[in-house]
């Protein structure tokens, strides 16, 4: 049993069924019969409209609703091509390296039918550097794959052909971004891209483009094998489906926990999580790795989808809850977050380069003594000028730890300027 809201894992199926990583196990548990029925049985317009039907949107971060992605690929279009965003740089966040090391066919098959469904001949799974470990086992998976007949030339006996290829960045935080992943991949900077023009016109190569993350595309074989009604069992009218959330910080239990949206942040961290060790209280969490805005303690009973997320001034993003106790100095972790960004920054334009630097001077000061009054009315200022003039998310996200911690916290910011 997987847990009180669901029975048994659909993309954390490794859980139930240990050896579904091998294609045999996989095959045998109805893998690849998604792939089998939207070859045989479905047109490739006919497979959008049943994603757009499904309500999946996007698991990487933005939430946006993956039929409609898929539709914007102009009719007619060649040499399309589906890239998944297997990056995954975000703090917190671990449940695509989980899915590519314990289930990769479900990705696999996932990125298949998505490139029958818009028309693609090649698939590029891009991962962060630092995943030569997964992309291992992906790679012995995709040889197994082509080994079977599901990649190569007229898979699964249709008159359809399709490669895949993985490819290893170098371990970039901004190289998340879609735009820049598609630079990445080229062998270009990992520099962001103007849009428009938007990837589904003119992305890899200049070519229509797919970006779809990791957890996006292994819900799609459910989709497709089960149908439309079957999916949105799960989760909410909005955010339909079943959610990996990567539960770390302090927590007795850390993991990846898979649930439909809708279900109560206090269940994910005292129930699956087994609460906070020593009996400590929850003093803030982080919903989605440091990209979001921090939720204080009395917020926890939130739903855990988009629309109740949002409602509360955070995001649920990719779902990286991160917990922090009440011996958590939340400026100390502000500060923290803010390096982190100013770290990753690629610099190419000024609202993020110079403010995560400022921003990252302005707390030096405050930790180190030397803060007054000024540095925290100076500090909303700062984000002010970041806000909606960056060239990317990156800037944007930065601002997010000083906008909630001054919200909720801003009494410990005055007792280190006191002291």
């Amino acid at each position: 049993m997987a847990n009180d809201y669901l029975k048994e894992h659909i993309l954390l199926r490794h859980k139930d069924n240990p050896n579904i990583g091998d294609i045999d196990e996989y095959l045998s548990d109805g893998g690849y019969e998604g792939l089998k029925k939207a070859l045989e049985e479905m047109q490739p317009a006919e497979v959008i409209e049943a994603v757009k039907a499904s309500g999946l949107r996007g698991r990487g971060g933005a939430g946006f609703p993956t039929g409609v992605k898929w539709s914007f690929i102009p009719k007619g279009a060649k040499d399309v091509y589906i890239v998944v965003n297997a990056d995954e740089s975000e703090p917190g966040t671990f449940k695509d390296r989980e899915l590519m090391e314990y289930n990769p066919h479900l990705v696999i098959e996932g990125a298949a039918i998505a490139a029958y469904a818009v028309g693609a001949r090649t698939i590029y799974i891009y991962g962060r550097g630092e995943f030569k470990g997964p992309f291992v086992t992906l790679q012995k998976a995709v040889d197994q794959a082509y080994e079977r007949g599901m990649l190569g030339k007229n898979i699964m006996g249709s008159d359809y052909s399709l490669d895949l290829h993985l490819h290893l960045g170098a371990g970039a935080y901004i190289c998340g971004e879609e735009t820049a992943l598609l630079n990445s991949l080229e062998g270009y900077r990992g520099y962001p891209r103007s849009r428009p023009p938007f990837p589904a016109v003119e992305g890899l190569y200049a070519k229509p483009t797919v970006i779809n993350n990791v957890e996006t595309m292994a819900n799609v074989p459910g989709i497709i094998r089960h149908g439309v009604e079957w999916y949105r069992q799960f989760g909410t009218e909005k955010s339909a489906g079943t959610k990996v959330f990567s539960l770390s910080g302090h927590v007795n239990r850390p993991g990846n926990y898979e649930l439909p949206l809708g279900v109560p942040i206090r269940y994910l961290i005292e129930e699956l999580g087994g609460g906070v060790p020593n009996g400590k209280r929850v003093k803030a969490v982080l919903p989605a790795g440091e990209s979001s805005l921090m939720v204080p303690e009395d917020k926890l009973d939130t739903p855990m989808d988009y629309e109740s997320m949002g409602a509360i001034g955070s995001m649920l993003g990719s779902a990286s809850f991160i917990v922090m106790d009440e011996t958590v100095d939340i400026v100390w972790a502000a500060e923290k977050m803010i390096h982190f960004f100013k770290h990753e920054s690629c610099g190419k334009c000024s609202p993020c380069r110079e403010g995560t630097y400022w921003l990252s001077n302005v707390y030096h000061r405050i930790r180190s003594g030397e803060g007054t009054m000024e540095d925290i009315e100076l500090l909303p200022k700062i984000i002010e000028q970041m806000s909606g003039n960056t060239f990317c998310p990156l800037g944007e996200f930065a601002t997010s730890p000083v906008k909630a911690s001054l919200l909720h916290f801003r009494h410990e910011y005055e007792q280190y300027i006191k002291k």
